[in-house]
């Protein structure tokens, strides 16, 4: 019997182990795609952007702003990627989720605003 619950025990954990593995593979694999587009780098001010870039699909509703502390962050939405400004200068851009890419489960789906 104790032989047959710590076989039990290393079968769950290399399955978890082999899970956890392949979700940083893809992770790993996302973030290398993300470093070799051509998107806005840091710094880039709105009106470097749209002249360089173009005008985007669209453009999100602005957040923050209330306070000092919470600055406005205004994003961009072009079809590979979603540029992020705090203020009118870029802090991140980020590659859009693909057709093919799957997000947790029962993961409530996010909110375009």
């Amino acid at each position: 019997m104790k032989h047959r619950s710590l076989a039990l025990t290393l079968g769950i954990a290399a399955l978890a182990a082999g899970s956890l593995a392949q979700a940083e593979v893809l992770l790993v694999d996302r973030v290398q795609q993300e470093r070799g587009m051509n998107s806005p780098p840091r710094g880039m001010s709105m009106a470097q952007v749209e002249a360089r870039y173009g005008a985007p699909t669209s453009k999100l509703d602005p957040r923050g702003g209330d306070a000092k502390l919470h600055p406005t962050i205004n994003r961009w939405v072009y079809p590979e990627y979603t540029v992020y400004f705090e203020r009118d200068r870029v802090i991140n851009a980020v590659m859009n989720k693909g057709p093919n890419e799957i997000g947790l489960k029962n993961a409530p789906a996010p909110q375009q605003q």
